[in-house]
C-alpha cells in the first residue's frame, strides 16, 4: 500500500495533542529566552561581496539541484527587514552565526572593515528592538583558506587560529553579546564533515576527494578532539580576559537525537546507553568530567586521542551551557535492521564503532519523526548524567516542502508539542534556558538546498527582493510570546480560520503527498 505523508501530519497533531495541556508564556520564568535561529551562509547571502573570501560551504555546498547560498535570502541587505519582523512577532532572542570567512577573509590577521560593520550594525539592530542576540562563532562555514592550507579541523593549527578569531569577536561584539556558542552541533559537524556522505566540508562526496572509510575512522574523531580544545581556548581566553566586565555566557552545542530502546529487553537498553555514550557523551563527557566515555576509548583504542592532563583541565568546566539541537527521535536495538540507517550512510565508519542500529518510524524520508517525549527525555537524561548543566535548545523546528503552505498547521503542532515537554522537564527540574525555534525564516538548507524549509517565515527566493510573508506559525509563535492566545491544541481550528481570514496570501494551500512504499 501506498503511505501519504497525509498520515504524518495527522500524527503530528495527535502527539501534540497527547503531550500537551494549556499552557501560557508566563508559565515560564521571566528570564526564559524563546527565540528563533539562522546561520550566517544559510541566511545572508552575498557570497562575494565587501571583501568576503569562500568558506568551505560556498566551495561545495551545490545540492543535487544545483542549488547554493549565493545569495539566500540576502540578509546581509535585508537585516534591517528581518529585525523587525522579528520585533513584530514578539521574538526575545534571534541566534545567528558569524561568517568567519567574511570577518577575517585570510582566515587570521587583517579585520575586514566592511564585515566587521555589518555585524556591529546587526547586534545594534537587534538591542535597539530589546532582542538579545545569541551569536554562535562557528556553524560549518569554515574559509577555504585554512581547509586548503592545512586540512582544516584535522589539523590542531586550527586551535590557534579558531581562537583568535573568537577574541576578535569578543573584543568587538562582546559589549553587547552576552550569550555565546563557539561550535555548532559539534558532534554531527565531525560525523557529517569527515564522513562520506556529506556533500560539503573536508569530505566532499561530490569530488570523490579527501574520502575513504579508513581516513573518516580516525579523522571523524580528530576533528571532535580539536573542536573541544578549541572551544575550551577560546572559552577560557573569554573568561581571562572579557568575562569580569562582559559577563556573559559561553557554551558548545550537540546534535542530540532523542534515543530509546526499541524494545524492552536487556541488550536494547545496553544498546541505548551505548549510543547516548557516543552522541552525547563524546563531547559532553569530557566538558563535564574531563574525558571521553569508557565505551568510546574501549572500542576506538589508539584511534581516540587522549587528552593530557592540563588538557583534561582546560576542557573540564569550559561550557557555562550545553546547547542542544533537537529535530527527532530514534529507536536503538542491538538486533540487525535492514536498510540504511541514517548516520551509516554519512558516516560507515563511525556508525559500525557505535555497534548498534538506529531506526526511525520513516513515515517519510525526508521529514523528522515527530517524537515531542523525545526531547523531554533527552533533558531528563542530561539533567541526572551531566550535573544538571545549563541547557539552551538552540534548534528545534519542522520541514515542509518549500512553496506548500503558509497554513503551516503541521508546525504549529509540532512547535506548540516541543515547548509543552520542554516545559514538562523544566517542572521537573531541568535547568533548561532557552528555546530557539528553526528557523526564524525560510533559509538555504544544508542538504535539501531550497527544496524544504523550516521557517516561520515564507521567503520567495524566485523574487530578486525575496518577499517574506508570515506564516501560521509565525502568527502563532507571536500569539504565545505576547500573551494572545490560549494554547490549548482545541483551538488551533479557530486560530487557523482566524489567519486564512487575515491573509492577504495568493499561495495555494496544499498538503505534499509524497509517496512511499
Amino acid at each position: 500500500m501506498k503511505l501519504f505523508s497525509l498520515f504524518f501530519i495527522f500524527l503530528v497533531i495527535v502527539l501534540a495533542t497527547n503531550y500537551i495541556n494549556a499552557f501560557t508564556r508566563n508559565d515560564f520564568q521571566e528570564d526564559f529566552l524563546f527565540g528563533a535561529a539562522i546561520s550566517a551562509y544559510q541566511w545572508e547571502g552575498a557570497f562575494d561581496e565587501d571583501g568576503k573570501t569562500p568558506s568551505v560551504w560556498d566551495t561545495t555546498s551545490h545540492c543535487y539541484n544545483g542549488s547554493n547560498g549565493d545569495v539566500a535570502c540576502d540578509g546581509y541587505h535585508k537585516y534591517k527587514e528581518d529585525v523587525k519582523l522579528m520585533a513584530e512577532m514578539g521574538l526575545e532572542a534571534f541566534r545567528f552565526s558569524i561568517s568567519w570567512s567574511r570577518l577575517i577573509p585570510n582566515g587570521r590577521g587583517s579585520i575586514n572593515p566592511k564585515g566587521l560593520l555589518f555585524y556591529k550594525n546587526l547586534i545594534k539592530e537587534l538591542r535597539s528592538h530589546g532582542i538579545e542576540p545569541h551569536v554562535t562563532l562557528y556553524h560549518y562555514d569554515l574559509p577555504q583558506c585554512l581547509e586548503d592550507e592545512y586540512g582544516g579541523w584535522i589539523n590542531r593549527k586550527i586551535i590557534e587560529d579558531f581562537t583568535a578569531f573568537a577574541d576578535v569577536c569578543f573584543r568587538e561584539f562582546g559589549e553587547d553579546v552576552k550569550l555565546w556558542t563557539t561550535i555548532n552541533e559539534a558532534t554531527m559537524f565531525a560525523i557529517g564533515t569527515y564522513g562520506e556522505g556529506v556533500k560539503f566540508g573536508h569530505c566532499n562526496v561530490t569530488k570523490s576527494i579527501n574520502c575513504s572509510t579508513k581516513k573518516t575512522c580516525v579523522e571523524t574523531y580528530l576533528a571532535g578532539h580539536n573542536m573541544l580544545l578549541a572551544h575550551a581556548s577560546a572559552s577560557n581566553m573569554y573568561k581571562l580576559k572579557y568575562k569580569s566586565k562582559q559577563r556573559g555566557s559561553i557554551g558548545l552545542s550537540i546534535f542530540a537525537f532523542g534515543l530509546s530502546p526499541y524494545t524492552n529487553s536487556k541488550d536494547d537498553e545496553i544498546a541505548t546507553q551505548r549510543a547516548k555514550a557516543f552522541l552525547y557523551g563524546w563531547m559532553l563527557k569530557p566538558l563535564v568530567f574531563g574525558d571521553y566515555p569508557d565505551e568510546m576509548k574501549s572500542t576506538l583504542g589508539s584511534r581516540l586521542p587522549v587528552f593530557s592532563e592540563e588538557e583534561s583541565e582546560q576542557v573540564k568546566g569550559s561550557s557555562d551551557f550545553v546547547g542542544i539541537i533537537h529535530y527527532q527521535t530514534f529507536y536503538v536495538t542491538i538486533t540487525y535492521q535492514p536498510g540504511p540507517s541514517f548516520l551509516s550512510t554519512i558516516n560507515k565508519g563511525f556508525y559500525k564503532d557505535m555497534g548498534v542500529n538506529l531506526i526511525s518510524n520513516e513515515i517519510t524520508s525526508s521529514v523528522e519523526d515527530p517524537n515531542p517525549w523525545g526531547l523531554e527525555h533527552d533533558l531528563e537524561y542530561l539533567k541526572q548524567s551531566y550535573n544538571n548543566t545549563p541547557i539552551y535548545i538552540l534548534e528545534n523546528g519542522f520541514p515542509s516542502q518549500h512553496d506548500s503552505m503558509l497554513q503551516d498547521t503541521p508546525r504549529v503542532e509540532y512547535i506548540k508539542a516541543y515547548i509543552g515537554v520542554v516545559l514538562n522537564a523544566i517542572k521537573n527540574g531541568s535547568d533548561t534556558r532557552g528555546y530557539f525555534v528553526w528557523s526564524m525564516i525560510d533559509l538555504y538548507e544544508l542538504l535539501d538546498g531550497y527544496m524544504y524549509s523550516y521557517g516561520l517565515y515564507y521567503v520567495n527566493f524566485s523574487d530578486p527582493g525575496r518577499k517574506r510573508s508570515p506564516k501560521l506559525s509565525a502568527s502563532w509563535y507571536s500569539g504565545f510570546l505576547n500573551g494572545t492566545i490560549d494554547i490549548a491544541s482545541r483551538d488551533i481550528t479557530q486560530f487557523q480560520s482566524n489567519f486564512s481570514g487575515s491573509s492577504s496570501s495568493r499561495f495555494v494551500v496544499t498538503f505534499w503527498w509524497a509517496e512511499k512504499d
